[in-house]
């Protein structure tokens, strides 16, 4: 029996120690508390000053104005995320800040439990303190740099690194609950493992993946505890209790926020707990609707959406990334330059497991099964399609994720980072033969540890990425006061969320996603944000939120001004207007709850092409295809606003064209201007009509507002951060922002050519737009 007690089974008794005599001493907590500050010291230093493209914008808003990101709506992060951003706001730092710092601090507390099991386990390997303590500081640091797990820690992107911390805490407390056997505490950590596995799914069910591991290891170690009928009931009254956080869901969504998604309101408190319990099985529809995302179509297993093998080479794709990212440039599978460092750490992390399997099995068991619960079976369950950046037979770009799914992946690889860092402890042992002089002059190959942190940094590092934030900057002042902005999915429109609710700029701009349009939820949130505010109610004061137009705030740099020697006297860049701002009378969709119900579950096919007259333009449909909800939705928001708001498209979408308008479509800055009428066929010199053999004519546009585009892209927009000199673009699946800035300067020097400006002036607008073409290539 070792020093702690425990009932010794067939596998972790003396025998299984090769010899090796356990050691007595407690947990090093405080050592393991020191490995978390390192952690969290190095993302910190790598931090992203601001938000980042993709889901990160989503959720710091949603975090900040405790309000629903998309289903299942991730009520314990919201939780957490806000709780901590109160925390740190006497500091002083931007919300931004605070947010991503959460996933920072999350991250590292994981890795401070990751140094524990890791030390638990190194008992079997060494009498040895210094050792233990070196060598799970050597696991946490490879676990901690490799690239995804770094990437995901500097900045809250995905709620992921709380599923981290929470896998990790499991881990420790299952080791934990080993060491208590006989003790009287067992059981209680039993109960606490259950509590801790059903409050996570209310972040994400990626930490509920520890749970078969958990339950071999409870087999292995002391298999009667699953016949203890007498703590069932404590276990049931556990996850009960855990899975209630899901509560925060109906009650925040009954107060309207602004940031609502799927509404998972219920009528009455028994359908809520019915739809948590059962967790979307039964019970308030709107609540089990966004527990189980039937917003979303979940693929099942057969048939597979891509090869299986083309899905574990997408995996081992992102397995070659993590321990040299910056070697071998963008996502090209097993580039030379990083394969001898892939080998290297594959070839460590399969040592560090052989030689945990000679030492301990139990707990070898354990890793064993989590890693490949989140690795191997995780790809399976996925079924994603092909990968980003996975070539596929037909070049059909619909066959493919939209972006780089790596994150889903995040706990395997910095598990698999733990082996690494066990295979280098061994080495080090080996070398030094274990006496204490010799193992300190083994000491230089620690520095293995050390080779994902430097060939990493460069992608890993988020530190003087401004570009979301200044994105949704340049892309909001593209557009006129209370215009509504028509985008096409999470980056053009999540970055406008963060910076209206949590930055609180051009509030009055109406921000239309095309993919959430098809859902009535949707359609009635917008209806109700664009309402007349009730005489002497701001949307902006009322504490409540209350869901209303936001009035036209002047709290930016530069804005849009009917006088602007006025502005200009008052410290703004004023734009011009072509009219002065009057703040609108109507909502933008003048539809009952029950119409938009109906128009959400309407697919009207379209037999032959279509002419329908909306103000003073036609909309074009093609014949032999559906009108969508959403092209529904839109027909009737254009219709009914064009007189009064200013109607806008980002240029990052196609929805224009989806329902016919592209003839009317004017750029000004990053956003096409639906104009109210016919357009002029020649040059001007406000709206120029660019030449027709123009060989950009497709992402240029057909007419440019040059005066205004001219005014937004040189003394308007701002790009932080070095861009666009920058090496390269980190996330090759947001590449075309860059172009999108190079085509509103290709379409300038175009129209500066046409209206004869000088050599110059066009080599210029020509030059800036080559170079963010060429980051963007």
């Amino acid at each position: 029996m070792s020093e702690t007690g425990r009932r010794a089974g067939p596998d972790t008794g003396p025998e299984a120690t090769a010899g090796v005599t356990v050691a007595a001493a407690g947990p090093p907590y405080l050592w393991a508390l020191a490995a978390s500050g390192v952690v969290f010291l190095l993302y910190a230093l790598t931090l992203a000053p601001t938000t980042q493209f993709w889901d990160t914008s989503e959720y710091i808003a949603t975090a900040h104005i405790m309000g629903i990101p998309h289903p299942p709506g991730n009520p314990l992060f919201i939780v957490l995320a806000r709780a901590w951003e109160l925390l740190l706001a006497p500091l002083g730092l931007s919300v931004a800040v605070r947010v991503n710092l959460f996933s920072t601090f999350v991250s590292a507390a994981a890795h401070g439990f990751w140094f524990l099991v890791v030390h638990h386990i190194l008992r079997y390997f060494s009498d040895d303190r210094q050792f233990r303590l070196v060598g799970a500081f050597v696991a946490v640091l490879v676990s901690a740099t490799a690239f995804t797990v770094w990437n995901q820690s500097n900045v809250n992107e995905k709620v992921y690194t709380v599923s981290l911390l929470t896998i990790a805490l499991l881990s420790w407390l299952a080791f934990r609950w080993q060491e208590n056997l006989g003790k009287g505490k067992d059981d209680n950590l039993l109960v606490l493992m259950v509590f801790i596995l059903a409050l996570s799914v209310g972040n994400h069910l990626m930490a509920f993946l520890a749970a078969p591991a958990i339950v071999v290891f409870i087999l292995v170690v002391e298999p009667r505890v699953l016949v203890n009928w007498k703590l069932y009931p404590a276990l049931l009254l556990a996850g009960v209790a855990g899975l209630s956080i899901h509560l925060v869901l109906p009650l925040r969504a009954g107060l309207d926020p602004v940031i609502n998604e799927a509404a998972p309101t219920c009528e009455s408190l028994g359908g809520a707990i019915t739809a948590v319990v059962t967790y979307g099985k039964a019970g308030c529809a709107a609540l089990a609707e966004s527990l189980t995302r039937s917003q979303y179509d979940k693929p099942e297993l057969i048939p597979r959406q891509a090869p299986l093998l083309k899905q574990y080479l997408n995996y081992l794709q992102y397995f070659d990334w993590q321990w040299a990212r910056g070697m071998g440039g963008d996502s090209v599978l097993l580039a030379s330059a990083r394969i001898p460092f892939t080998m290297l750490f594959t070839g460590l992390g399969v040592w560090g497991a052989m030689e945990h399997l000679r030492r301990d099995r139990a707990s070898f068991l354990y890793v064993l099964i989590l890693f490949g619960t989140l690795s191997a079976a995780l790809v399976y369950y996925l079924n994603f399609r092909y990968g980003y950046s996975i070539p596929d037979p037909y070049q059909n770009i619909d066959l493919h994720e939209v972006r780089e799914r790596d994150y889903f992946f995040v706990a395997g690889f910095s598990v698999w980072g733990l082996w690494a860092g066990i295979g280098i402890a061994t080495l080090w042992q080996w070398l030094g033969r274990g006496a204490a002089r010799t193992l300190h002059r083994a000491t230089p190959v620690l520095a293995l540890a050390l080779i994902p942190l430097g060939m990493n940094w460069s992608w890993a590092s988020r530190a003087q990425d401004y570009s979301a934030r200044d994105w949704a900057y340049n892309l909001l002042m593209s557009v006129e006061p209370y215009g509504i902005l028509f985008t096409n999915g999470d980056n053009d429109t999540f970055p406008l969320w963060y910076l209206q609710e949590v930055e609180g700029m051009r509030r009055d701009v109406t921000v239309i996603v095309t993919s959430y349009l098809n859902t009535a939820w949707y359609a009635r949130q917008l209806r109700d944000l664009t309402r007349p505010c009730p005489p002497g109610v701001s949307a902006e004061d009322d504490p409540t939120r209350i869901l209303c137009q936001r009035s036209y705030e002047e709290n930016t740099p530069a804005i849009y001004a009917s006088d602007p020697e006025a502005a200009r006297s008052a410290g703004k860049l004023p734009i011009p207007l072509a009219s002065p701002v009057r703040t609108p009378t109507r909502t933008i969709l003048a539809f009952d709850d029950a119409g938009i119900r109906q128009a959400a579950e309407t697919y009207t096919p379209v037999d032959r092409d279509r002419v329908l007259v909306l103000g003073n333009i036609e909309a074009r449909l093609r014949g032999g295809s559906y009108l969508y909800p959403w092209q529904l939705f839109a027909l009737n928001i254009i219709n009914a606003s064009m007189d009064e708001r200013p109607i806008y498209f980002a240029s990052s979408g196609a929805a224009s064209s989806a329902i016919g308008v592209d003839e009317y479509l004017v750029r000004e800055g990053l956003a096409f201007r639906l104009h109210n009428g016919a357009l002029p066929d020649t040059a001007n010199a406000d709206i120029v009509s660019l030449a027709v053999n123009s060989p950009l004519l497709a992402v240029t546009g057909r007419h440019v507002d040059a005066v205004r585009t001219r005014l937004l892209v040189d003394e308007v927009f701002i790009h932080r951060g070095g861009i666009p000199a920058w090496e390269h673009w980190p996330d090759q699946s947001t590449i075309g922002i860059p172009n999108y800035y190079s085509w509103a300067y290709y379409a300038l020097a175009q129209a500066a050519y046409q209206l004869g400006a000088t050599d110059e002036e066009i080599t210029r607008l020509r030059t800036e737009g080559d170079l963010w073409n060429i980051l963007g290539s």
